[in-house]
């Protein structure tokens, strides 16, 4: 299957409607944030789910996985406090999201 990714105004609207929300449930840390509204989650998605792609839930991904939802990944990345030098073990890759904001805050992410 050929799957062209887009990363729209609309996508990028919902990024920004997405932080807004993570702030308002307690999600201080700039960085964190800032990743989020940068990695485009839809792109995890199958393409006959985007519409749940910027909604805070969890969402099923195949194979009994889910792609954690977004105030888990921004409350987690939180508590790391990464550092630009750090490096990173991701144990669980999943869909890759928590990878794809790792890799915001700093350089070094391993995932297995």
């Amino acid at each position: 299957m050929d799957r062209k990714l887009t990363d729209s105004y609309k996508h990028k609207g919902l990024r920004r409607s997405l932080v807004q929300l993570l702030q308002d449930k307690g999600i201080t840390d700039k960085n964190v944030l800032a990743a989020i509204e940068k990695v485009p989650r839809h792109y995890f998605f199958d393409p006959a789910f985007l519409e749940h792609a910027y909604q805070d839930k969890a969402f099923p991904i195949g194979e009994g996985q889910t792609i954690s939802q977004p105030y888990t990944v921004a409350y987690q990345t939180s508590l790391l406090e990464v550092q630009p030098t750090d490096k990173v073990l991701e144990i669980g890759t999943g869909s890759g999201y928590q990878c794809a904001v790792l890799l915001h805050l700093t350089n070094k992410v391993y995932t297995i």
